[in-house]
């Protein structure tokens, strides 16, 4: 669980900085006294940063959200082998239990 958190942690981060990143750069927008076209250069240039930021931040996210299912299937695949492990174990109980019966009983009968 501690992988978990720390994943949802990391992305509350980013997602923190990301919605920072766009309020102050909206506040710094509106607060400088700027012509309108001044004002549009900047806001255009400001908007073109955050995209691309925008991009890396979900690009990040895909290769972590790859790793997180990369790992999950490991995880899967290897409680898979375990269980099958565990159950042939068990079958070959039962059928020595079963043979010690079955010996017990032509022994007493």
């Amino acid at each position: 669980m501690d992988d978990r958190n720390d994943q949802n942690t990391l992305l509350n981060l980013l997602a923190g900085i990301g919605l920072g990143a766009i309020v102050g750069a909206a506040v710094a927008l509106v607060l400088a006294p700027k012509t309108g076209s001044e004002m549009r250069d900047d806001l255009k240039s400001t908007l073109d940063d955050l995209k691309a930021k925008a991009e890396k931040v979900a690009g990040d996210l895909a290769v972590k959200g790859e790793e997180m299912v990369s790992k999950g299937r490991e995880i899967v695949d290897t409680t898979k082998g375990r269980l099958s492990e565990a159950i042939s174990a068990g079958r070959e109980a039962m059928d020595q239990a079963r043979n010690e019966a079955d010996q017990n009983l032509e022994e007493v009968g």
